[in-house]
């Protein structure tokens, strides 16, 4: 009996050495992974009908499936990236314009009060910080491609061979048949939520603020639109990350009224359709708390670049879905020991 024990626990370490070692080695393409995962719960249930009740063939299904989410979901993305990339780079060379801002910033402040006394080298020392962090976060999504490529290779065999690949899992997994169905439809849930629920508020949440942005004369308003609706996923302050800034430019130009403008619009309507689609669609699709949302985008940026903003808040949700498991699966009675 002893030495049965001695032999499961090598085999044991074996395993998670093994597997660290893989690990380590193909953490670069985990977001190909992950996405290929992401594209399959989406896509699982439309494609099984298709080739399951209707008899199409899988692989062309398969194929058609991978060319509409490459059309859905990579091209928008590549699309944003086409119009950032070069916008941060012109923003990063050009610091006489960000320099001359500041200046006059800080000389209406101080014909408004003199308590109003900025020390310029903080605000350039911020400056200079906020833009030697843009090539890091866009260098993090030159690996994008060749992820994307990974994820729609392994999803095309995942939705092929997808029935198989479910009941292997499933014998693999040493768990109870009920917390597995658990898992999977917590799965689904989360996936959705992130994959699709954060995407469209983000694109609400752009759209109207690039009409805000041309109404009160912004310039690069496509631009700052965008950044808008990126910030907008950060809880609490979110988009006023961009748009609060941006009315601190306008008032320092001289636009007082711009300024106010643009700060009514931007609270009361830009800010306001957060509540709306939160507690409408959102909710729906099975609304992710904005703690996770904000614990995800600090730990998923840096991990995933851009794509950080929905693998982050998900890679936090199967963390507390595994969590809720193991109460399920090993302690049941967890929190009732108490007399009975």
């Amino acid at each position: 009996m002893r030495n049965n024990t001695i032999k499961q626990y090598l085999l044991i370490g074996l395993i998670l050495f093994l597997a660290l070692t893989v690990g380590m080695h193909l953490f670069t393409f985990f977001p190909g992974l992950l996405g290929a995962v992401t594209f399959y719960v989406l896509l699982r249930q439309p494609y099984f009908k298709l080739t399951v009740i209707h008899q199409w063939k899988k692989a062309p299904t398969a194929l058609l499936f991978i060319f509409s989410a490459i059309i859905v979901f990579v091209l928008p993305i590549v699309g944003i990236l086409q119009i950032l990339i070069p916008k941060f780079n012109a923003l990063i060379e050009n610091k006489d314009r960000l320099t001359n801002t500041i200046n006059n910033l800080a000389t209406r402040l101080l014909a408004i009060s003199p308590q109003f006394r900025i020390n310029q080298q903080q605000l350039m020392n911020i400056a200079e910080k906020i833009t030697g962090e843009v090539p890091g976060i866009l260098g993090a999504t030159a690996n994008m491609l060749t992820n994307a490529l990974l994820a729609f290779f392994i999803l095309y065999f995942m939705l092929v061979d997808g029935r198989k690949m479910e009941q292997s899992i499933q014998k693999y997994i040493p768990l109870q048949p009920e917390n597995i169905d658990n898992i999977w439809e917590a799965t689904r849930t989360m996936v959705v939520s992130n994959a699709v629920g954060i995407p469209i508020l983000a694109a609400s949440q752009a759209a109207v603020a690039i009409l805000g942005y041309l109404i009160f004369g912004i310039d690069e308003y496509i631009l700052w639109g965008i950044l808008t609706g990126v910030a907008s996923l950060v809880p609490l302050i979110g988009c006023m990350i961009i748009w609060g800034p941006l009315v601190v430019y306008l008032f320092s130009t001289g636009h007082t009224g711009a300024a106010i403008g643009l700060s009514i619009y931007s609270f009361v309507i830009t800010g306001g359709i957060d509540n709306v689609l939160r507690f409408t669609i959102l909710k729906r699709l099975g609304d992710v708390h904005p703690i996770v949302t904000a614990l995800g985008i600090i730990v998923g940026i840096p991990i995933f670049g851009f794509m950080g903003f929905i693998f982050g808040p998900l890679l936090i949700s199967y963390l507390l879905l595994l969590i809720k498991v193991y109460r399920a699966e090993f302690a049941p009675n967890f929190g009732n020991t108490g007399p009975q």
